[in-house]
């Protein structure tokens, strides 16, 4: 069975309602004269069944973790109420998204992917409420005050990605989206091949819903060498293009170029679908924020899906999007534990206890935690990046594992230190 769909319940490595990560603490305060406490509300927010990158599973493991946290007893007595929107890649769509969670008084936004950085962000600014846990697919998520981003987004994706592949290739050729957001893509890519002395990637831009990568991938091979390597990051269109790259092999034979891309990109299900160990991406690096989806630090996260989203194919386990909204739940819950059960839960409140909070434990999902001023990377352009750090995978008889162990820190890469 693949780590892709839970279809049957499994016993729980962990217990569901006990010495948990996010349950751990739980006080239930006295019922007002009005009845139970209000709610506390939240928005999750990703992209659904649009032509480019959709992250349902990302709304629906939002769903989970709220049955989960209720199930236990709330949030300090209060119950947790998710409300989640399809900001569907679009500007006007997101902001809608922002005032509808404005009205119903949420206090953040949790584990939510867009991309559409300077919307999404002015929206959230002028009604005060924070955004905890975003995908790091903008840079908006790491200049707003508002912000707090538990991951180094792409930036420290791509950096890792060029260290990796410095070591193993003498040429490297990108192939990204023509887009803002794939712009950025070969600066952090080439700040890591730079350390070793590498020279730039070649920048092969394709269309961002594109349907055919032929003529993309004929380029990307080039004289087909093994000491080359081809790094695609194109969402949920890699796996198409890494089809249309395999087909470009003389006869039966594969390509000699070596391949690599980042979670989110690549991740198991997409290994699964193009071929298992007979798949293209045997033997790809693939650079991540959080360890691989067997290791049994993720076993929480996957008791509550067997539990609460049994049967919800949107779930993937591997994927990095759900893997996200997890671990921004956990910092959710567990800041607004620590705020005590007298306090009033607010935006303003939340707020100002994520700019308190400092050394918080995720498990070991990623390095410890914080925002507060001792806590920022003072990376440029990213003053909010609290954490630079990725793991290191590559594709091994069809399963993605770790390529080494622990954590690698990009923080003095990003700064431009290393050269």
């Amino acid at each position: 069975m693949t780590e892709r769909r839970m279809r049957r319940p499994r016993q729980a490595v962990v217990s569901l309602l006990a010495a948990s990560a996010l349950l751990s603490g739980c006080g239930v305060l006295p019922g007002s004269a009005g009845g139970s406490p209000a709610p506390v509300t939240v928005m999750t927010w990703a992209p659904v069944d649009t032509k480019s990158t959709n992250m349902p599973g990302m709304l629906a493991m939002a769903q989970a973790v709220e049955h989960y946290i209720n199930a236990g007893g709330g949030l300090n007595g209060h119950k947790l109420k998710v409300l989640t929107c399809n900001e569907r890649h679009d500007s006007v769509a997101v902001s809608s998204c922002a005032q509808q969670a404005a009205d119903a008084g949420a206090v953040a936004v949790v584990g939510s992917y867009s991309e559409e950085g300077d919307s999404f962000t002015t929206a959230l600014e002028s009604n005060s409420i924070p955004y905890i846990g975003g995908y790091g697919i903008t840079e908006n998520e790491f200049q707003s005050l508002l912000s707090y981003p538990i991951n180094g987004g792409l930036p420290a994706l791509l950096a890792g990605s060029g260290r990796q592949l410095a070591g193993v290739c003498k040429k490297v050729r990108l192939v990204r989206p023509d887009s803002i957001n794939g712009d950025q893509f070969p600066i952090f890519l080439d700040r890591g091949l730079k350390v070793a002395g590498r020279e730039p990637a070649t920048d092969i831009l394709a269309a961002d819903d594109a349907s055919d990568y032929n003529t993309v991938a004929a380029r990307a091979i080039g004289d087909n060498k093994s000491s080359t390597c081809v790094s695609s990051v194109l969402g949920d269109h890699t796996g198409t293009f890494f089809d249309a790259l395999r087909r470009q092999g003389p006869g039966d034979q594969q390509p000699k170029v070596r391949l690599s891309s980042v979670i989110g990109s690549v991740q198991q299900s997409v290994v699964d679908s193009t071929g298992g160990p007979d798949s293209p991406l045997e033997n790809a690096y693939i650079t991540s924020w959080y360890p691989p989806a067997p290791d049994p630090k993720w076993d929480e996260m996957k008791a509550v899906i067997s539990k609460y989203a049994f049967g919800d194919d949107r779930i993937d386990v591997g994927d990095p999007g759900v893997q996200t909204t997890w671990i921004a739940y956990t910092v959710f819950a567990k800041v607004v534990r620590a705020m005590g059960d007298d306090a009033t839960i607010d935006a303003g409140s939340v707020r100002r206890a994520m700019d308190r909070t400092s050394r918080l434990s995720t498990g070991g999902l990623t390095p410890d935690l914080g925002w507060t001023a001792s806590d920022l990377l003072n990376i440029p352009s990213h003053a909010r990046m609290v954490n630079a750090k990725v793991t290191y995978q590559v594709v091994r008889n069809g399963r993605l594992v770790a390529a080494r162990p622990g954590f690698v820190d990009l923080t003095a890469t990003l700064r431009g230190q290393d050269y």
